[in-house]
């Protein structure tokens, strides 16, 4: 098993894997607002940019390891509560008179503290599961079977992401059966967009693993999301 090794500091491509990274998120919180029909399947615009955040975040553990994929999915939170707070801000700000777009911008950005809480928790629990299930078969499979862990890791965060988002954003207004369909839709469709992206995610990882001169091991590594050890 190669050795573990630490990306250097300040990465020109490591920054550009976390620009990726933080703009696929963010962006799939303001499209989610609509919702889109695919084959009879109802669905939030978010998937078709959503997904692309777990396959950063398989690039990140892969190549950077776990440590590094966490302070990474932590930055995207913190980032996305940015962009919520300047949300929230702009729409209490008053318009101007002549402005009368006030209407529109509270419909497609205005949401309700209960989406956004459960959006922030999915977003932690789909992230930390998919960094950590990554990390670990990475070690058991000795490198090994790089699609084996991107879907399984994905398997496990988004249908981790989607039940704690559904369930916490909808339980109570929904009907049981609809939350559980709602649930295995997304599941299925990130799932299936991960496995159609794997060609990609080898072509990415061989090349930064390349240029870096790096492939991280994370045998020692802790797991918990709150561990401030870098």
């Amino acid at each position: 098993m190669p050795a573990p090794s630490s990306p250097a500091a300040g990465s020109p491509l490591f920054v550009v894997v976390v620009a990726v990274f933080l703009t696929a998120l963010i962006t799939a919180n303001i499209v989610a607002v609509k919702l889109i029909s695919v084959a009879g399947l109802v669905l939030p615009a978010a998937v078709v940019i959503f997904p692309v955040s777990y396959i950063v975040g398989d690039v990140l553990t892969e190549v950077y390891g776990y440590r590094q994929a966490r302070r990474v999915i932590w930055l995207g939170f913190l980032c996305n509560a940015l962009a919520v707070a300047a949300i929230v801000v702009a729409e209490a700000l008053p318009p101007a008179p002549f402005w009368d777009g006030q209407a529109a911008f509270e419909r497609i950005l205005g949401l309700t503290p209960r989406i956004l809480a459960a959006s922030a928790l999915a977003y932690l629990a789909g992230e930390f599961a998919n960094a950590a299930v990554l990390a670990r078969m990475k070690v058991a499979t000795r490198g090994r079977f790089l699609w084996a862990r991107t879907i399984g890791s994905t398997v496990v965060g988004q249908g981790l992401d989607s039940t704690v988002f559904i369930v916490a954003a909808f339980a109570g207004t929904v009907a049981t059966e609809a939350l559980a369909a709602m649930v295995v839709t997304q599941w299925a469709v990130k799932t299936a967009y991960e496995a159609a992206a794997t060609p990609v995610t080898y072509a990415v990882v061989g090349f930064l693993k390349r240029r870096e001169g790096i492939d991280v091991y994370d045998a020692e590594t802790p797991l918990n999301p709150l561990s401030l050890k870098l």
